[in-house]
């Protein structure tokens, strides 16, 4: 709900009412820099639901905030707000940190403002667009019970999140509303437990659904952080296992199979 505007007295008992500054809404225009994006746009355009996956630098979330917001602000949409989900991982509980639950999910809500500011000339645009209920952010902890209608929602980081998540999320669809699921299967923080695997194969059953996967050739991001993805990228199969399972039951089954030697030395130099 927009804030009440401020009232104050002056010294003859008169009323002065201080409106709020009004919001500067102007939408960057942004252009898809690769075919897959160029793809991605015109998909959306057409009015399809989106699972977003593959390697981290690609824009996703970029594209799916962009999009949502460009069509929110037209005023020619049944949607009229942005709803967006992610999972609070590793500990999938937000209790152990300080304040009210709007004070424990600030952290996870700065990539959304950055790509706000980002994409406004307005500093405070996220803020602004909570406040004039264009944008919302949930948790996967507080869906349970929800549906959402007249809305475009955006469920991000889906590879940290469990079968029962992701389902519990789509199943939320009501009237006039958009899913748009980003994520890379390949980075979960939750290991085999993820549930995104099994998800992306019912969705590419569905007609209603566009699946876009992006992969090194749409990184977008320059310099070290591209230099980086490109070199993980390169690291044997084993490593991958390596990230995704316990260090210590790792090595142990390495060194039972006796494989150990070479893989723990390309460890330790990481």
């Amino acid at each position: 709900m927009p804030k009440k505007p401020k009232i104050t007295k002056t010294s003859k008992s008169k009323l002065i009412i201080k409106e709020k500054p009004k919001m500067d809404l102007r939408l960057s225009d942004i252009q898809p820099k690769t075919e897959k994006q160029q793809i991605t746009f015109e998909q959306y355009h057409k009015g399809k639901n989106f699972c977003l996956h593959g390697m981290a630098g690609t824009g996703k979330t970029f594209m799916a905030m962009y999009l949502s917001l460009n069509e929110i602000l037209s005023g020619n949409s049944k949607a009229r707000r942005i709803i967006i989900i992610r999972s609070v991982v590793p500990t999938r509980d937000i209790g152990f940190l300080p304040g009210n639950i709007e004070e424990k999910t600030n952290v996870y809500e700065m990539p959304y403002s950055n790509i706000c500011t980002e994409l406004f000339i307005n500093k405070n645009a996220y803020e602004d667009l909570k406040d004039a209920g264009k944008i919302e952010f949930a948790t996967t902890s507080f869906v349970r019970g929800l549906t959402f209608e007249n809305a475009i929602v955006i469920v991000d980081e889906c590879q940290n999140m469990t079968f029962h998540e992701l389902d519990s999320i789509i199943t939320r669809s009501g009237n006039n509303c958009r899913l748009l699921f980003c994520g890379d299967f390949n980075q979960s923080d939750l290991g085999r437990k993820t549930g995104i695997t099994e998800f992306m194969d019912i969705l590419y059953k569905m007609k209603s659904f566009s699946m876009m996967e992006f992969d090194q050739d749409d990184i977008v991001r320059s310099g070290l952080v591209r230099e980086y993805i490109l070199a993980k990228n390169d690291l044997p199969d084993e490593y991958t296992e390596f990230w995704r399972d316990n260090i210590e039951h790792y090595e142990q089954k390495i060194q039972e199979e006796d494989e150990s030697k070479g893989f723990l030395d390309k460890i330790k130099l990481f």
